[in-house]
């Protein structure tokens, strides 16, 4: 949960050329008026200064949308090394574009999910996610020339019109339609007149993105491979339904379909042959190296079954066949089938109302009062009832820890010893972190390692700490598709605690 489960309520070769001529020319001309006795002092030339990088407009509303998004992304991720590639890579990208008086500004997300994208003024936002799925500086610049793109294209100008105009439809479609079936198609036609548009946009800001790559001598094909990586990183969460908008990727804002990557292909093509120009891996391996992977457990992080907040200290584990989900408002679990659910999270409770009153005040329609019954778990003080809906049945539990209660809500499809079981066990293991478990709590990291004589993705990938699927992962993070070998010398990264 985004700050902790306490957010309750939110988120040059040409310019070095010239100098060295005038240089040249200035020396020639002192030879040439050398004499006996007398040498002439040649006048100083004045140094061209460099231009002033273009600025990015402020506006009341893009700090509003800037403070949203860094709170949504859990703030921005603070590494220099990264921010001087990045903001190297802008700039030969920004002199390369048609637009060299565009400025952009580069904000880097504490996310562990694989997105990026633009505000109208040219404010980028890239996650920390994304940066270490790229294996070269080349599928970087794809990425961020992509996003200028949007921003060349007016694209982010024209999608926030479309958005203000889809909320003034919902909102008179909402407030004036009493027929559900015809406010459903309104809204309905509105999300697909937009989603059409946005698959428009995507295809030429990806020929816009690689033809300027290509102009500032990246490999073009940077694009077509990190489409390629995004795709198969999506596959290895396949049957994880997340519900948190940090944990959608760029997949989901620029679907990357089969035709998608053929265009950007073809679209590197018209550049250059694929080992023709600069990917600048190793550059960007060292610039990653050491960079957090995956969840920041300052903010809680779910292992395997287990979610811990080390912040604020406690502990609890899903049941068996669950996957946990940290969003930005609460932990979800979900089992496999999608016949139960979970859900924790934290709730204001005055000190002088009790849990079993709390869990009968309405905040929940369905609710069993005769059902309520005052607990104790792990020493805490806690309470349960049962509710019922039109196709679930819930068990919930209120729990006080120091001055929060935090509350589990587990739902069923259909109620039954194992739903009831998992409920009761998931609440019983909800207990305090103990000072060692809290100092362990090291979020993972991409380390940057050399390939030695013997290894293999398999034995590399035995390495990996803390990350499901760790061979496919291995292959994924490093682009190797499924029969390419590593080979000694290379370099490659694995996730370590």
């Amino acid at each position: 949960m985004i700050e902790g489960v306490r957010r309750r309520d939110r988120t040059g070769r040409g310019l070095l050329a010239a100098p060295a001529l005038l240089c040249a020319a200035t020396l020639l001309s002192a030879c040439g008026n050398l004499s006996i006795g007398r040498i002439e002092t040649a006048a100083p030339v004045a140094t061209p200064q460099p231009k002033p990088k273009p600025t990015v407009a402020q506006t009341p509303a893009t700090e509003r949308e800037h403070e949203r998004i860094l709170a949504t992304y859990g703030g921005a991720y603070d590494d220099p090394k990264l921010e001087a590639l990045i903001s190297k890579t802008v700039d030969r990208l920004v002199a390369a574009s048609d637009r060299p008086d565009q400025g952009y500004k580069v904000t880097i997300l504490n996310s562990g999910a694989v997105n990026a994208f633009a505000l109208p003024t040219g404010q980028l936002y890239v996650t920390r996610g994304l940066i270490a799925l790229a294996s070269d500086t080349s599928e970087l610049s794809s990425v961020l020339s992509h996003e200028m793109a949007h921003v060349l294209a007016k694209h982010a100008s024209i999608r926030e019109d479309q958005a203000r105009q889809a909320a003034v439809v919902t909102r008179v479609v909402t407030d004036m339609g009493n027929d559900p079936e015809l406010t459903a198609l309104a809204l309905a036609k509105t999300k697909l007149t937009m989603a059409s548009f946005s698959r428009q946009q995507e295809f030429e800001a990806d020929g816009i993105g690689v033809g300027i790559a290509a102009r500032a001598h990246f490999d073009p094909y940077g694009a077509s491979r990190f489409l390629t990586a995004m795709e198969r990183n999506a596959a290895l969460k396949v049957g994880k339904t997340s519900f948190d908008p940090r944990a959608q990727d760029f997949l989901s804002s620029h679907p990357a379909t089969p035709e998608r990557v053929a265009n950007a292909q073809a679209a590197a093509r018209q550049y250059t042959a694929p080992e023709g120009s600069e990917r600048d891996r190793e550059t960007y391996l060292a610039a990653i190296d050491n960079i957090v992977y995956g969840e920041d457990p300052s903010e809680g992080f779910v292992r395997g079954r287990r979610f811990l907040h080390p912040k604020l200290g406690f502990t609890f584990q899903a049941p068996e066949n669950f996957t946990l989900d940290n969003t930005a408002q609460a932990v979800i679990g979900v089992r496999e089938g999608g016949t139960q659910a979970m859900r924790f999270d934290v709730v204001r409770v005055p000190a002088e109302q009790s849990l079993g009153e709390y869990l009968n005040s309405g905040w929940m329609e369905g609710v069993d009062k005769a059902s309520t019954e005052d607990l104790t778990v792990n020493g805490f003080p806690a309470a349960s009832a049962t509710a019922r809906g039109d196709q679930w049945q819930f068990k919930v539990y209120a729990l006080r820890f120091g001055s929060d209660v935090y509350r589990f809500i587990f739902a069923a499809k259909q109620k039954s010893t194992e739903s009831e079981r998992n409920a009761r066990e998931t609440v019983n293991s909800f207990r305090r972190l103990t000072l060692e478990e809290i100092q362990a709590a090291r979020p993972l990291r991409i380390k940057v390692i050399t390939v030695q004589p013997g290894d293999t993705v398999e034995s590399l990938s035995h390495r990996m700490g803390g990350v499901d699927h760790p061979a496919e992962r291995f292959r994924v993070l490093n682009g190797l598709d499924a029969h390419t070998q590593v080979k000694p010398r290379d370099r490659v990264k694995i996730v370590v605690e």
